[in-house]
């Protein structure tokens, strides 16, 4: 895909946010997770080949960290193997991939504490 249409797709993905990435975004945005810069719906290039690049867009992003969230809902019961594969390339590239249930997030301060504990400090 060409830059601008990665470019695209990420904002179309910010724009149709799910209600469980909301609201965990609550809580990773503005550096409030032990000063963690997250960004949302960021592309990671796995591969190009001259003007096509390849891509992953994880839900939650960390530079710092090299963290990768996932958040599963319904969808995801029907693309295991793509994810499995997914996470198999950006786990390749050194990226730390987190995946929690929707429903997970009922319990925020669990998700938050597992988040913080594969900081690197």
């Amino acid at each position: 895909m060409l830059y601008e249409h990665i470019k695209q797709t990420t904002r179309n993905l910010r724009w149709n946010t799910t209600s469980a990435e909301k609201k965990l975004w609550r809580y990773l945005r503005r550096k409030q997770l032990n000063g963690r810069k997250f960004l949302r719906q960021h592309a990671i290039v796995y591969e190009s080949i001259g003007d096509e690049h390849f891509f992953y867009v994880p839900d939650f992003y960390c530079f710092k960290e090299n963290i990768a969230i996932e958040l599963d809902g319904e969808i995801h019961k029907f693309n295991k193997r793509r994810d499995e594969r997914r996470d198999e390339i950006l786990k390749n590239m050194g990226i730390k991939i987190l995946r929690f249930k929707n429903e997970d997030l009922e319990d925020i301060n669990s998700v938050l504490l597992k988040i913080i504990a594969e900081f690197v400090e």
